[in-house]
């Protein structure tokens, strides 16, 4: 998964609400399992530090408006 499949995801599925990795994954038919989730947090993370998505709360992502 690169990161302009996770920004189009949260555009269009979690428009107005935080979604977790977790559920991204799940959306996504990727394994759910910690590793790959964990990967995809950091880059999550990344993407918060770079001003493309805030996090509301505590492991929750939210594209910037």
């Amino acid at each position: 998964m690169n990161v302009s499949e996770l920004l189009r995801l949260l555009q269009t599925e979690h428009d107005e609400t935080a979604a977790r990795a977790d559920s991204l994954h799940e959306h996504l038919g990727l394994p759910t399992d910690e590793p790959p989730t964990n990967v995809t947090r950091s880059r999550l993370g990344r993407l918060v530090r770079q001003g493309l998505l805030t996090q509301p709360g505590r492991g929750r992502y939210q594209k910037r408006t």
